[in-house]
């Protein structure tokens, strides 16, 4: 009976955090260079501690294919993912898709270690939201340069600069921002679900 309850609760939860993502996916901040602030990674984050690296892993998935369906408009659109999906639809799914699976997995892995260490939840929910923002900048931007970065779209983005120089450019304060949003709000909801016995 408490794992049919259980279960009840984590597939309750996926559909509400799918709901958000496709929710969120409509609402991002457009930057410069074609890359926009999200807050995507909120709902991946919470599926991590709620569920551990199954739900990283589902949630982080569909975050994912969200952000490849905008590639091509669907569920929103990217500048960026539209002028790159031509060059390679294939090395834009290992970009867009795959890379917020390992997020997702890494994301659980992060929350797990915490609580092996007995970090007060509060603590544990916070760095858990600041990895999950941080992992996907890092594994989003080393992936684009990575697998476009010859493509003349990139190359003119660049504009002449540095690996390193472009990435900080590109996302220097979206990524504080993207970062520092989903440490708070990871933190705030987690303490609500604990309080709530839904993780």
């Amino acid at each position: 009976m408490r794992t049919s309850t259980t279960q009840i609760k984590h597939l309750t939860l996926l559909a509400m955090l799918t709901a958000l993502l496709v929710v969120l996916a409509m609402v991002n901040i457009p930057q410069p260079a074609g890359l926009s602030i999200t807050f995507n990674m909120i709902p991946v984050a919470i599926a991590a501690i709620a569920m551990s690296i199954p739900g990283g892993a589902i949630i982080g998935g569909v975050f994912g294919l969200i952000s490849f369906l905008q590639c091509f408009g669907i569920v929103g659109y990217s500048a960026m993912g539209a002028a790159l999906v031509s060059v390679s639809p294939f090395l834009m799914f290992i970009q867009r898709f795959v890379s917020r699976v390992l997020v997702g997995v890494i994301t659980a892995l992060i929350y797990r270690a915490l609580k092996r260490r007995n970090v007060k939840d509060h603590l544990a929910f916070t760095i858990t939201g600041f990895s999950a923002a941080f992992f996907n900048t890092l594994f989003f931007m080393s992936l684009l340069v990575l697998l476009f970065g010859s493509t003349e779209y990139l190359q003119n983005l660049m504009a002449g600069r540095g690996v390193l120089t472009f990435i900080i450019a590109s996302v220097g304060i979206n990524a504080v921002v993207e970062m520092i949003v989903a440490a708070v709000v990871t933190a705030a909801v987690g303490i609500a679900l604990k309080k709530s016995k839904l993780i």
